[in-house]
Order: structure tokens, then sequence, then C-alpha cells
């Protein structure tokens, strides 16, 4: 069979990209505003009542309603796109609306896997609209993966690549990299067109010299000793939840009781988002010791028990008070540390070092470049061989074995 015309494929995939893009960028603009409207009375007394009845609830309409639709977290749907399975279109709309209510009743939890998800899905299912094969598919979904990925952070660079870096951890779907930009900077100018605001923050670094280049590598070694807990307390919750012989629904409301009694114990900024937290340390509140470790516990517990959600926006929140804490220890600048803390979790964590670093230019100015590179290598190399999303280590030579049969 003749193999079809350059120009031919380049406007194929132009179209499909943009409507992708599209596609996506409204779903994650109404996604924020909803969830936005969610946890407006995230200040209230109340609020970390809500978080056993969320997390039962949540529990309760993934057990009844949705119990095979199970591609509605990213490592799944990492899962179903390297074993080119088709996505169950059910999944989106749980992954649109769980982790409303998981986040809003206080669960800890990020916004951005619930629209990458979605993207992924809808990616998937406009592969099946237009007959595309496995491999065209599985390209649309990495595009609406990119995509939710750029709407929500407002890093649209920062998204394309972690679309093609994060289906195989440590290696790079080039073919998959245009459509992927071209949907994820799409999303990102609808999502800005229909009013989502981002948080941006220029870092003035100051020259390079040797003193602050041994005070990054150090950082860097912190940083992915960091993500290497953050890791392991995401499986130690998981190994944890799958011995608890109970009813799941009986579990998560048991697991939202253990996070309101921790809540007396530490404090409430760690339900939720999170992304005050996230913002003050940037701009140079320090942290106490245990933050970046505590907020991993909060998310182990709310994603294993019976919670739906991202894990990106909490590994930055670990990232930002591990960085103010290092700084604060060693007298350094809050700010600046807790940026390359912000990048250098996600590139430890979730194996995606160029990702993370090109995020970082985006939403911290170039002047980061540098040492961004630096704390994302080292924390990359010191994790390479886990991450918080087990589905991409899967090894590639026998995903293609499998898909072969």
């Amino acid at each position: 069979m003749r193999s079809k015309p350059l120009h031919i494929l380049a406007v194929k995939w132009f179209l499909l990209s943009l409507a992708v893009g599209i596609i996506v960028g409204l779903s994650t603009t109404a996604f924020m505003k909803i969830l936005d409207f969610g946890i407006t009375n995230s200040n209230n007394f109340y609020y970390p009542f809500l978080l056993p009845l969320g997390l039962f609830l949540n529990a309760l309409v993934i057990y009844y309603l949705f119990p095979k639709a199970d591609a509605h977290t990213t490592d799944k749907v990492i899962e179903y796109m390297k074993r080119f399975r088709r996505i169950p279109f059910l999944s989106v709309p749980k992954a649109f609306f769980l982790p409303m209510l998981t986040i809003a009743s206080g669960g800890s939890a990020g916004r951005e896997a619930p629209a990458a998800d979605v993207g992924a899905g809808l990616g998937s299912k406009l592969g099946d609209i237009f007959r595309l094969t496995k491999e065209d598919k599985r390209k649309l979904g990495l595009c609406g993966i990119s995509a939710g990925f750029a709407a929500v952070f407002g890093t649209p660079l920062a998204g394309a690549v972690l679309g093609v870096e994060i289906l195989f951890a440590g290696s790079i779907l080039y073919s998959a990299l245009v459509p992927c930009l071209i949907a994820g900077i799409t999303a990102y100018y609808v999502a800005s067109f229909l009013g989502i605001n981002y948080f941006y923050h220029q870092i003035n670094f100051v020259p390079m010299n040797q003193l602050i280049i041994f005070e990054v590598i150090a950082a860097g070694i912190f940083f992915g000793a960091c993500a290497l807990i953050f890791i392991e307390t995401m499986k130690s919750g998981k190994n944890i939840s799958d011995k608890i012989r109970l009813w799941f629904p009986a579990k998560a409301l048991i697991a939202g009781i253990v996070l309101l009694l921790l809540v007396f114990v530490f404090s409430s900024k760690f339900l939720g988002l999170g992304t005050e937290t996230i913002r003050s340390s940037i701009e140079g509140r320090p942290a106490e010791w245990h933050e970046f470790f505590t907020k991993g516990v909060f998310t182990s517990v709310t994603l294993n028990f019976g919670g739906s959600g991202g894990i990106l926006t909490p590994i930055f929140f670990s990232g930002s008070t591990a960085g103010a804490f290092f700084a604060e220890t060693f007298s350094l600048d809050v700010g600046t540390f807790a940026a390359l803390g912000v990048i250098a979790l996600l590139a430890g964590a979730a194996n995606a070092p160029l990702a993370a670093g090109v995020m970082g230019v985006e939403l911290f100015g170039f002047a980061i470049a540098p040492y961004a590179i630096i704390v994302c290598a080292i924390s990359f190399l010191i994790n390479r061989k886990r991450s918080v999303f087990p589905s991409s280590l899967e090894n590639t030579r026998e995903i293609k074995k499998h898909t072969k049969r």
C-alpha cells in the first residue's frame, strides 16, 4: 500500500491536533471553572469535615457506577496507550466529575490529571470517529494529555514535551512531538481566551559562579531524595490499601476520618490543591521541615483509598516546600530554590526531566535554565527506575511483543 504524500499527512495532523486542542481547551476550562466554584468555601471551619463524606461518595460512585471504566487515572491511561488498548469512553465523565468531588471536599489531589485524562479519552474517541490506526489513536491520546497539561498550568511547550515523554520513561516518542505541540498551544490559548489565569513568577539569578553551582548540585541531590520519598510514600499507600480487605466505600470513609485527624495534628493547608502554599513558597515564604513529606502522606491516603485526581500538583507542593526548607536551612534565596524544587521533583517523580526543564523556563523565565538543567538531571538520575506512574516503566520490548500477539 502506498503511503500518503507528506503534505497530506501534515494537513491531516494539523487539523486533528487543532481539533484535540480546541476540545480539550474547552473541557479543561469548564472543569477548572466548576472546580473553582466548588472550592470557594475551602477557608470555612467546616471544610475539613467534608472529607470523609467526600471520599465515601467518590468510592461509592467508582464501585457501583463505573466499575469497568478504569482509565480515569494518568497511570491507567498510560497503560492503555502503551498496549494500544481502547480507552473506555465512560472513563471521560468519570475523570471529569469525580476529581471535583474529591478536591472540593478537601482531598489532596491535583487538577491536571482530570484534564489530561479527559484529553486522552477525547483524543482517542476522535480517532475512533475517523477510524484511525492504533498508532494514530495513541498519538491523539498523547495530544490530549499535552493539551490538558498545557491548559491547566499555562505551559504549552512543557505540555507538548510531557506528552511525548510520559509514555516510555527515559524515552521520547518523537513522531508525536509536533502534534502534541499544536494541541498544547491551541488548548492553552483557548483556556486563556475563556478567562483562565495562570501563575508566572520571574526568577532573577546571580551570575554563574562555582559556589552557586555546588549549592544547586546539593539541592538537586536533596530534591532527588525528596522525589524518592514521594514515590515510595505513594507506593506504600497503595500496598497498605490493597492489603485491607474491606468494602471499598467503607475503606474510603475510614481514610477520610484518618485525614481529618491528621488535619488537627498538622494543618488544613495539606488539603485540596495546595496552590496557595506553592505560590507563597515561590514568593519567598519559608517552609517547615516536614511539609514536603506530609503532603505526600495526605496525597497517598487520598488517592489510594477512594479519592480521584492528579498527582502533579501535590508534587509541586512537595517540591516548593522542600526547596523553601533547603534554602532556609543554608541561608539561600527561598523563592529561587522553591522554584527549582517544583521542577526537580517533577523530573524525578514523573521521570520527565525535559518537560520539567521546559516548564521551569515557561513559569520562571530563561534565567533559570542552566540551574533547572542541573537539578532536573540529578533528580531524574536518582529516580530513573522509579516513577509515580509505574506503567511508564514497563519494558518497551515487552509491550511490543504484547501488541504483536
